[in-house]
């Protein structure tokens, strides 16, 4: 249905409630689906701590509480899991959550679950040139566009474009092998495998992933790790007075720069590629000048491709909404 306003025609407004949650934090939105693409369709949006609450039916709630007014009942839930028997299976989630019981407590007539990544790389068409970062500025080419962020956990995905709009292919590249770049980085791994059979690239490439680092390079050179969260490393990195943390952050960014380059390639993401996650927005003064760029184009014969596919930092900020009720929406049609 459309209204007429001012002798023209608009859309009638298609709100949604969407989430973005994650291991630390859950974004929601209220989310104008039918509006022109971008931030504009955020009607209101919110950024709750995860900790501080029992639940995500409770967040929920109170999101609508403090934006009375709207008639909604359909919700996008963007989470970096699955659903399996009517509940999310997501390793980063704090709480359980029940589809049913959301649906039942708001009263929604349509409940929707997409992957995190995917949502945030749907988003990325919507961004403007002053948007994002250059981390290695090229002129970007027609081709798929990856999306990678570590965070609490590491999460990626391709935006694909196609005659008929785009097409979004969600992955799990967070849990492929790690794979070493030197003799030393060798060293680490095989500190980092023990008591486990696999070591998958999240386990390094992620917050807690930073943490794990940072102890294994304490106990190979000899040195005490006094840290135990990951914004304590970065934050004592960056001062420059650590020896062992900024250590840690410049063999984070230089095995963060050997994973992306082989993903650029992988997928041959000629339309660049996007750095998201909840911890690289703090390095952004740091990372363009890190091992990152070195290990990027360290691809062999594929050095001159990777030459032209531009890196790019975004924050996450309202993305992860705004692609969820996007791809909602879409899935409607």
């Amino acid at each position: 249905m459309q209204e007429r306003a001012w002798g023209a025609v608009v859309p009638r407004p298609k709100l949604v409630l969407a989430a973005d949650v994650g291991g630390t934090h859950a974004r929601i939105g209220l989310v104008d689906a039918a509006a022109p693409a971008g931030a504009s369709g955020v009607l209101a949006y919110e950024r709750y701590a995860g900790a501080d609450w029992p639940g995500l039916a409770e967040i929920l709630a109170d999101f609508l509480a403090r934006h009375p007014g709207h008639a909604v009942d359909e919700a996008a839930i963007a989470v970096a899991g699955y659903v399996r028997d009517g509940e999310l299976v997501a390793e980063n989630l704090r709480w359980p959550v029940r589809l049913a019981e959301l649906r039942e407590r708001l009263r929604l007539r349509r409940l929707q679950v997409v992957n995190d990544f995917e949502a945030l790389a749907f988003a990325t068409q919507y961004l403007g040139a002053d948007d994002s970062l250059a981390v290695i500025d090229a002129p970007a080419a027609a081709g798929p566009v990856a999306v990678v962020g570590p965070g609490t956990g590491l999460g990626c995905a391709l935006l694909v474009p196609d005659g008929n709009g785009v097409t979004v292919l969600p992955s799990e590249g967070g849990h492929v092998a790690l794979a070493p770049g030197s003799e030393r980085e060798m060293a680490l791994l095989q500190l980092l495998s023990r008591g486990r059979d696999y070591v998958h690239t999240g386990h390094v490439l992620s917050g807690p992933g930073l943490v794990n680092l940072y102890r294994a390079i304490g106990e190979l050179d000899g040195l005490s790790a006094v840290h135990a969260q990951p914004e304590q490393i970065s934050a004592a990195a960056l001062d420059g007075g650590d020896a062992l943390a900024l250590d840690t952050l410049h063999t984070f960014c230089a095995m963060l720069g050997g994973f992306v380059g082989d993903l650029a390639v992988l997928f041959k993401a000629s339309g660049g590629v996007f750095l998201a996650g909840g911890i690289l927005p703090q390095l952004r003064e740091f990372l363009p000048y890190s091992a990152f760029r070195e290990r990027f184009f360290n691809k062999g014969v594929m050095r001159d491709f990777l030459a032209g596919v531009p890196v790019r930092l975004i924050e996450h900020g309202r993305l992860g909404v705004l692609g969820a009720a996007g791809l909602a929406a879409r899935a409607e049609v």
